[in-house]
């Protein structure tokens, strides 16, 4: 039932009670108390709303969900959403007590998929929300684990990153977006030649590297989602010799990598830091920037009035292969020991209501995952809209690497000692290590 409609008898009951009937009932209950009588239903409490603890880790958007919350609860009498912006260390440690929250909005990573695996998740398939949401990003979700029989988590907001670009350079010096990785090279050395820094690099912060560079390289060359799935098959037989690993898959779209970054970047860039390339770009220091959506907000801190747009980084020589890099960036879920789920129910199906999922997405330059939703209408994320419609979509290699490996630090040592080979290596040898002690 939609929120503002739901309220109980009881509630009825005493809205419709005069101040005198009101003050009978209660003289009531309290000689009869005193008769030394019980009487269920008398006692305090049992008019207060049923509290909801809802878990949000998106930290940029606590503002707009507060409002979201605030605004439901005015809506109704029988349930009060409380915002627990913990995070997710304390989340997981509810688990463990045993009371989790009730409904939790999280970034879907890693960390959820233990409790997806492990079946800790209510079956969500028979929400009005799961029915709305897009057939085609089920397989990303399926990528952190699934159990079976359930749909465990419905996606909510999704984050599509590419390359920024500045389209004021790209426009003085004549230059289109690239659709192949030979027509990459060529804008890249025509705006070498005109000393202008192609790439801008901030290699001193390794994630950077990670969800950028690496991301963009493999996923533009790899199925990501293929290649972990053989992967996982593998298991404890991943290396030189199998069939499938991370020096055999990723040698080649890694060389590429270090191409574009031994050759095309800013001089500093292995001191350079995430602050520093938001300022740099803003001030026109380099026509290209590998980075998420999250980093425009930076930039107009500083330039409101850049024009800047976004493009696939092309890896092949086959426009057919452009896609972009997406993660699920928060995914709704009820725990099986909820202590409210109707009522944590009720709130999600308020959550995913067009006019407020859609401005959330649109508030934070995010995707909405409904089938009818519209594509966002922030002029520099547009360059990724026809990728994403078309499902042309693939999930960053490094976000499906287990956090015990240190795929970022990794990212950052091919770039910085410009030779792939070792680290791939090594990225092999802790998978194998892993598979053998799970």
């Amino acid at each position: 039932m939609r929120a503002g409609t739901r309220r109980t008898t009881a509630a009825r009951a005493r809205a419709s009670a005069g101040p005198g009937r009101a003050a009978s009932a209660v003289a009531g209950c309290l000689g009869i108390a005193l008769a030394g009588a019980l009487l269920t239903g008398c006692g305090p409490g049992d008019d207060e709303p049923e509290t909801v603890r809802f878990t949000f880790s998106k930290r940029e958007a606590i503002g707009f969900m507060t409002g979201v919350v605030d605004d439901y609860n005015a809506s109704q009498d029988d349930v009060e959403v409380v915002l627990d912006t913990s995070g997710v260390d304390v989340v997981s440690a509810s688990f463990v007590r045993g009371n989790p929250p009730d409904l939790m909005l999280a970034n879907y990573n890693m960390e959820v998929s233990r409790f997806v695996e492990r079946c800790t998740l209510s079956d969500l398939s028979d929400t009005e929300a799961a029915g709305g949401v897009r057939e085609d990003l089920q397989p990303l979700m399926d990528q952190y684990g699934r159990c079976a029989g359930r749909t465990s988590a419905l996606p909510y907001s999704v984050m599509a990153s590419a390359v920024i670009y500045n389209k004021e350079i790209f426009a003085a010096h004549d230059l289109e977006v690239p659709r192949t990785w030979s027509e990459l090279l060529d804008v890249a050395d025509t705006l070498q030649d005109a000393g202008v820094t192609p790439f801008y690099g901030t290699f001193k912060d390794d994630w950077t590297v990670g969800q950028g560079w690496f991301d963009y390289a493999v996923g533009g060359q790899v199925d990501t989602l293929g290649f972990f799935d053989r992967l996982a098959a593998e298991g404890t037989d991943v290396g030189p010799g199998s069939a499938t690993s991370f020096q055999q898959d990723l040698a080649e779209p890694l060389a590429r990598m270090t191409e574009l970054t031994t050759t095309y970047v800013n001089d500093d860039a292995a001191s350079r830091a995430y602050g520093d390339g938001n300022l740099a770009f803003a001030q026109g220091k380099a026509a290209m920037y590998l980075q998420g959506p999250w980093a425009l907000g930076e930039i107009a801190k500083t330039s409101p009035d850049l024009d800047v747009g976004t493009f696939p980084l092309p890896m092949t020589e086959d426009p057919d292969d452009l896609k972009v890099r997406v993660n699920v960036d928060l995914a709704a879920m009820i725990p099986q020991g909820a202590a409210h789920p109707e009522a944590a129910r009720d709130f999600l199906e308020h959550l995913y209501r067009p006019e407020i999922i859609e401005a959330y997405n649109e508030s934070q330059l995010g995707f909405t995952p409904t089938a009818d939703a519209p594509p966002p209408s922030d002029p520099r994320i547009e360059g990724m809209t026809r990728y994403y419609d078309a499902g042309q979509v693939y999930q960053g290699a490094s976000v499906l690497v287990p956090k015990t490996i240190p795929v970022f630090s990794y990212a950052q040592a091919i770039v910085l000692d410009e030779d792939p080979a070792p680290w791939l290596r090594s990225l092999d040898a802790d998978w194998a290590r892993l598979a053998m002690r799970q």
